[in-house]
């Protein structure tokens, strides 16, 4: 028999029951589905990750007070960082195009009847450009207001909206711990960023944030929470790396352990993408597990299908089918079932990581090495396990078949 006739007769086995071929058919469709839209869904993630890392601003490199083993030690951070030395980076450094230095807290924010917990940061007016944010109304922070600790205020987009809907708020004054403020402008719209919502926030002098809102907490000057520094371009990332360390090394008198870590995008990219990538893994495996259910669920309903079959099998070796033939014909209804498993569940988990990126940030990532392998490897199961059923069958005496039907 060739293998058009033995084709055709699995697939007319298979039709005839055409719920207990479906069902089978379910553990690979899960499969399928689930090893793709778990791939996508992480490469999306890694692709959202990079652009709001990109968002951050071009060429950006960032300090932060504290080693890294020293953060892990203790939940305060520590006071090691201040103004000086933002002053001394761009002052010394030549690989260094700009500096922002910058100190954060969250305090409650109120205007009329309405407020808010947000994030306050004490800015320069470096932060515009390091940072790569933009003016959407008004003014932002300038040298006067740090020199005078003016009680300004520029607003995040989001904080704008939800105090003043379409109000113009420039001139309006908000109250931040009980301090008012006036506001001088509204940012654009900048996104999220890991979670955060970068326009939920409230930006003041930096001076102004240390002498009325949060005090002095270091004996060597004003303390910030992290400077952000942009590299002159992306080649002088490392030589502004190397000369940053050594100037803070320098200025903090350190003969050991550093005080302070210094990230560029790039080492923080590469640790969200190994995190990212290692989920991602462990997921799709997870999901592949269900691949291997399917193909045990296959090789139960083909050894079945033999012992319902006995008769069958019996009658064609009877008038002269080979072994070979009774075997390929199991082994074909085999590899349909897992094959068709593997296309539907392919369709299946691709609608899912669409809608999963309609309905969040993540991007719909569909890879077509992830679609073939998750395809080839669900053929690939059919043909393993339903290699035991399928020699069964061929085994078979025919004598013993006819006599036993």
């Amino acid at each position: 028999m060739d293998f058009g006739e033995s084709l055709k007769m699995a697939a007319k086995t298979l039709t005839a029951n055409k719920l207990r071929s479906s069902l089978t058919m379910l553990g690979m469709i899960i499969g399928n589905a689930s090893v793709i839209a778990m791939i996508g869904i992480g490469q999306g993630a890694q692709k959202l990750a990079s652009e709001q890392f990109e968002s951050l601003g071009p060429n950006v490199l960032f300090v932060s007070p504290g080693s890294g083993q020293a953060r892990q030690r203790t939940n305060n951070l520590p006071r090691t960082l201040v103004w000086d030395d933002a002053k001394a980076i761009a002052e010394q450094l030549p690989a260094v195009g700009g500096v922002s230095a910058q100190k954060n807290a969250q305090f409650p924010v109120v205007y009329g009847n309405r407020n808010s917990s947000s994030l306050i940061v004490g800015a320069t007016p470096e932060f515009l450009t390091v940072r790569s944010f933009d003016v959407a109304k008004g003014r932002f922070i300038s040298d006067i207001d740090l020199k005078r600790n003016q009680r300004v205020v520029t607003l995040g987009a989001d904080l704008a909206t939800r105090f003043f809907a379409d109000k113009n708020p420039i001139g309006e004054e908000i109250r931040i711990r009980n301090v008012s403020f006036k506001i001088v402008g509204v940012l654009q719209a900048k996104g999220s960023f890991l979670g955060s919502n970068q326009d939920d926030a409230a930006y003041i002098p930096l001076t102004t944030m240390s002498s009325t809102l949060t005090g002095r907490s270091s004996l060597y000057g004003l303390d910030l929470s992290f400077i952000s520094i942009s590299a002159k371009d992306e080649a002088s990332i490392p030589a502004a790396e190397f000369q940053l360390t050594n100037l803070l090394r320098r200025r903090h008198k350190i003969v050991s352990e550093d005080d302070f870590t210094v990230q560029t995008q790039k080492d923080i990219l590469q640790i969200v993408g190994t995190i990212t990538s290692g989920l991602t893994a462990m997921l799709a495996a997870i999901a592949g597990v269900s691949l291997l259910v399917g193909g045990i669920g296959i090789m139960n309903i083909m050894l079945v299908s033999v012992t319902e079959r006995t008769s069958e099998i019996g009658l064609r070796k009877a008038i002269g089918a080979s072994g070979n033939d009774i075997l390929m014909q199991f082994m074909i209804e085999a590899v349909i079932l897992s094959a068709a498993g593997g296309l539907i569940g392919t369709i299946v988990g691709v609608g899912g990581v669409v809608i999963v990126a309609a309905f969040s940030p993540l991007q719909a990532i569909v890879s077509p090495v992830a679609i073939v392998l998750a395809v080839s490897v669900s053929g690939s199961i059919g043909l393993a396990f339903g290699v035991i059923p399928a020699r069964q069958a061929a085994k078979l005496d025919p004598i013993v078949a006819l006599r036993s039907a």
